[in-house]
């Protein structure tokens, strides 16, 4: 069940009950802001991806600013977002379990879905429980645009597989996926350059085979917060599915030329135990705050180190300054936001140390 609010809109920020997921709105509504005016001289439309921040609310603030849709990787996003009045939903991802099939094709009926296949069975699979469902299902083609995950073959067996769902009385063709995950964290800006450059060759030649035998590619999708600005001026991609660019984390931020944008989110803890000269232990350990990007960092106070965590417990090194006081609240900047946000029913929005709002986050814990 979900957890009581950790706030209360008024308070201070040093009230709100910890660990909590806070939310720097000047920052974020910079970043929403940012994004749009960034890619509005390109005319590639953001599809934000919604498995960054799970919320309803955020996506219809996104959607304000231009964006088309949203896209999410689970079905239970899907279903979270649809519920919420997101109109346009993008599974970038394969799904080929029946019963998720069925509850992603009952969304149609209060939202425009799609998803994604790399492979006749998927085709097969989505075919026929379309038909079930008396309705039609979009479908984009995921091609391996160098991450080395999902995806067929860029050229003919991408289209071939295009040709197979444009034949299908239970689908509609809708166009390319072409995500290069790995690209977004390589730190040299050159070689993410290169990356997306082979990316864009790669999806530009199965577009034109593609309208080669007269099929239209209505959707060509991929780019990253650390990449969009590739794909964006490409001519090729047509939709950017940039997520972490709302919030930001330590991760993008150690990327050279990091994306120009502002660390809106933070995991707010407090000092539980001040042991000894050097150590003082928060609140925030592995349970708050994941570590598959490195530990998270402490926000504007030099001399203070997060060196380590245990389930409850996060140990912060003191190597300069002054200690903080027993009781004293401290913002951390996430390793990574995508899991971190997983980790929380709500998030409160702060503007100028003050709680302004609390917004729930709705596809918390969805990977079904």
């Amino acid at each position: 069940m979900p957890q009581h609010p950790p706030a209360e809109p008024g308070m201070p920020e040093d009230e709100i009950d910890t660990p909590a997921l806070v939310l720097d709105l000047d920052a974020f509504e910079h970043n929403l802001d940012s994004m749009a005016a960034l890619l509005a001289p390109t005319g590639a439309k953001l599809r934000a991806h919604a498995k960054t921040h799970k919320s309803p609310v955020i996506a219809l603030q996104q959607m304000r600013r231009g964006a088309v849709g949203q896209c999410v990787q689970k079905v239970a996003e899907a279903e979270a977002l649809a519920w919420g009045g997101v109109p346009d939903i993008l599974v970038s991802n394969e799904v080929v379990a029946p019963r998720k099939l069925a509850r992603l094709l009952a969304l149609s009926g209060i939202s425009r879905v799609a998803m994604c296949v790399d492979g006749e069975a998927g085709v097969a699979l989505a075919e026929q429980a379309a038909g079930a469902a008396g309705r039609r299902l979009r479908l984009l083609v995921e091609i391996d645009a160098g991450a080395g995950r999902c995806g067929v073959q860029p050229g003919p067996e991408a289209v071939a597989l295009a040709r197979r769902i444009a034949g299908s009385p239970h689908l509609e063709f809708a166009g390319l996926q072409a995500y290069h995950g790995r690209a977004q964290h390589q730190r040299r800006p050159e070689e993410r350059a290169a990356s997306i450059a082979s990316a864009v060759e790669h999806t530009r030649r199965t577009v034109e085979q593609l309208r080669q035998q007269g099929l239209d590619c209505p959707i060509v999708g991929g780019g990253g917060t650390g990449t969009f600005l590739h794909e964006a001026s490409s001519g090729v991609f047509t939709e950017i599915q940039a997520g972490s660019y709302a919030f930001m984390d330590a991760d993008y931020a150690a990327n050279h030329d990091a994306p120009p944008f502002r660390q809106a989110l933070f995991l707010l803890t407090q000092v539980m135990s001040t042991p000894r000269a050097g150590l003082v232990v928060v609140d925030a350990g592995h349970k708050a705050a994941p570590t598959d990007s490195g530990f998270p960092q402490v926000w504007q106070r030099p001399g203070l180190r997060y060196a380590g965590a245990s389930d409850e417990h996060g140990n912060i090194a003191v190597e300069g300054g002054a200690a903080p006081k027993l009781g004293e609240t401290l913002r951390l900047v996430p390793g990574h936001c995508d899991p971190t946000v997983d980790r929380f029913d709500w998030y409160v929005g702060v503007r100028r140390g003050r709680v302004e709002c609390l917004w729930p986050v709705a596809a918390r814990g969805g990977m079904a």
